[in-house]
């Protein structure tokens, strides 16, 4: 805490990228220096009853789980205030080694003992705001991987010595600049994060837009017309109803043995963790060279034919030929329906309408065949697709948009935060 002699890394470091106004030199101390643990009990008083998001951050139980799920062990819970960091022990995919978040709300909060790490920074020496971003690119679990053996787990969390913790180097500016140049990099990387947020809220609008639209281009179940129609097919008629079997072909995906592995080849081989890619799977490495019974023909419905995969509603619409493998199925329509106003129809409808209703939902021929969904005339099909087609460009854009931001967020923290490897190198 203030006041302590300082220990001082061997080595002095600075950032990549800094601030014009900010000349002085950097170095790291450990976390020890300038933290301490926080042991307060809740007790019998008062708290709000906080778990962690990954990459998200602290959010009250209520919201989490929909309910209150601290019981009688809420008094052991230890007790954090605004600006505390807590670290959760539970390894994730993004952040195998737990993730550490700062509490931002000024209520008296509390976080599980069993799972949680919490301590408190001295504002004196550290800027809550730095120290949280700083822990937002993994600094803590690209150190603390060093402590944690692989099945070390204890009670369901990793198991973390604080003085491990502790120990953890800490790269901060010093002088009396110090706190002035790491408000500086919280405040950028905040303008940023604020600017994500509204790109976010823009995307959901668009894709909450998009939703309500298919809502009503399509009719609702037990009727034959939809709530919207364009204006030059309102005297059109019913749509009809139609069997999946009438207008659709239906192909199974075959395991990669069964075709030819080429580097030469020309045909991308599709699983159901590539249904994340979009439509143009450009990043699916093997080529496979296969005969035209393997096929899928572009403009296929793709989606998986087992598992939670159903119940999201991944499906595709390929463009391009592909092979899929056996977990997969593909819907190519015959001429009289257009393909990409099946896809959208299907999307509204759900996988999960089609498929069978057991633990594990499959879909297979017997569940496609007589399902029946409504048609209009060709052009009316082409009509509703297009419309769709031109927002589903704008939601893509969007989508890209985002995610350019937040790989320029990435590479900027990259280089306003020394790298724990240059500064032991």
């Amino acid at each position: 805490m203030a006041g302590k002699t300082k220990r001082k890394s061997e080595r002095e470091l600075k950032p990549k990228l800094r601030f014009p106004e900010f000349d002085s030199a950097w170095t790291e101390e450990p976390l020890s220096e300038s933290a301490k643990i926080i042991n307060e009990k809740a007790g019998e008083k008062k708290c709000v009853f906080l778990s962690i998001t990954s990459g998200v951050g602290l959010v009250s139980q209520q919201e989490k789980f929909g309910r209150t799920i601290a019981g009688k062990s809420y008094k052991n819970y230890y007790v954090i205030r605004r600006n505390d960091f807590a670290y959760n022990k539970s390894a994730t995919k993004e952040f195998p080694q737990g993730y550490i978040a700062m509490y931002s709300g000024d209520e008296r909060a509390s976080v599980p003992n069993s799972i949680f790490t919490c301590f408190r920074v001295d504002e004196d020496e550290l800027v809550p705001e730095y120290v949280d971003y700083l822990f937002h690119s993994n600094h803590h679990g690209r150190w603390l991987q060093n402590f944690i053996t692989v099945g070390a787990r204890a009670h369901g969390s990793l198991s973390v010595n604080d003085d491990d913790l502790l120990a953890m180097p800490v790269p901060r500016p010093t002088g009396k600049t110090s706190l002035a140049e790491q408000r500086k990099i919280a405040g950028c990387l905040s303008s940023l994060d604020e600017l994500i947020g509204a790109e976010s809220r823009k995307l959901e609008a668009l894709q909450a837009h998009k939703k309500g639209l298919m809502q009503q281009l399509f009719p609702r179940e037990g009727e034959t017309l939809p709530r919207l129609r364009f204006p030059e097919f309102k005297d059109a008629g019913e749509w009809e109803e139609r069997t999946l079997g009438e207008l659709v072909e239906i192909r199974s995906g075959q395991s990669p043995s069964q075709y030819q592995l080429d580097s030469a080849g020309k045909y991308p081989f599709v699983k159901v963790e590539d249904l994340n890619n979009c439509t143009k799977y450009q990043s699916v490495a093997r080529q496979y060279s296969a005969d035209t019974n393997g096929l899928v023909p572009t403009g296929s419905i793709i989606f998986p034919k087992r598992g939670a995969a159903i119940e999201l509603n991944k499906l595709r619409l390929s463009e391009r030929e592909i092979l899929m493998d056996t977990n997969m199925m593909a819907l190519t329509p015959i001429s009289t329906c257009h393909a990409e106003f099946l896809f959208y129809a299907i999307c509204q409808i759900g996988l999960s309408s089609i498929a069978d209703s057991s633990t594990i939902p499959q879909i297979n021929n017997k569940h496609i065949i007589p399902f029946r969904v409504l048609v209009p005339t060709q052009p009316e099909q082409e009509r509703i697709a297009a419309c769709l087609t031109s927002h589903e460009f704008v939601v893509v854009a969007q989508s890209q948009k985002l995610d350019a931001l937040k790989t320029r967020k990435k590479g900027l923290m990259q280089q306003l935060f020394p790298s724990m490897e240059d500064a032991h190198a």
